[in-house]
């Protein structure tokens, strides 16, 4: 049986214990300093600091090395890649890679989400993309559901139907269009398909941060030993 997003949700709901003072510094390393792209000033460089953090400039005026200090990143927007193509229909009744994937995606929507960053997805079939705009909450969290739900039902083609393989380099120039700001892409994907999607994935990497999922099954590489069956690819058709 196949579980709503709102049973999903419903296990990832912790007890608070104690409760904090405030809402978004336990999400984060520290109060105020950190990785981050604004500049909070300098410092002398000790042993264990990260050296790509030097002001090089700045330590040749003083002849002593000094690093740089950013603040840190207070706000993410986490933007969810969601291949919703034919081929990941694949895999037994509740467990298919389309129920990983859904499963997934709403962990790290609830996740994410909690911290107050801003998760939004695109759902992509071949040449249709889904796009649910950022935002916070478990409200926005089933709202992502729903409509993984309502693209469960039309990632199968009927007869007739088929579009042909899944461009994913097309999927990931999707979202780097979506993706303006600097961001975090969770790419969750069975990568079956044409187009360069390798060259299209290392290009979102210099201005946002990359974390690809592949979602596989068993009936991907080898078939049941059941006799003689007739097979037809869920993309093509063929």
């Amino acid at each position: 049986m196949r579980a709503t997003p709102e049973r999903l949700l419903i296990r990832l709901e912790w007890r608070v214990v104690r409760r904090l003072d405030g809402c978004l510094a336990g999400g984060y390393r520290t109060a105020h300093r950190g990785t981050g792209t604004d500049l909070a000033g300098l410092r002398e460089y000790t042993e264990g600091d990260d050296a790509r953090h030097i002001d090089w400039n700045v330590t040749a005026r003083l002849n002593e090395p000094q690093l740089r200090v950013f603040n840190e990143d207070r706000e993410l927007t986490v933007w969810l890649v969601l291949d919703r193509s034919a081929s990941m229909t694949v895999g037994a009744p509740g467990r298919g890679k389309h129920d990983v994937l859904t499963e997934l995606a709403l962990v790290l929507a609830r996740l994410f989400g909690r911290g107050g960053n801003r998760v939004g997805a695109l759902l992509y079939d071949t040449g249709v993309a889904r796009t649910v705009p950022p935002g916070t909450g478990r409200r926005h969290t089933l709202r992502i559901g729903a409509e993984l739900a309502r693209t469960a039902g039309v990632a199968r083609p009927r007869a007739g139907q088929y579009r042909g393989t899944t461009d994913l380099a097309a999927m990931l120039d999707v979202a780097a269009k979506l993706a303006r700001r600097r961001a975090l892409i969770v790419v969750i994907s069975d990568f079956i398909g044409d187009g360069d999607w390798g060259r299209s994935l290392l290009r979102l990497t210099p201005r946002h941060e990359v974390v690809a999922l592949r979602v596989t099954d068993a009936a991907d590489d080898e078939l049941p030993d059941v006799g003689l069956v007739v097979v037809e690819d869920a993309e093509t058709g063929e």
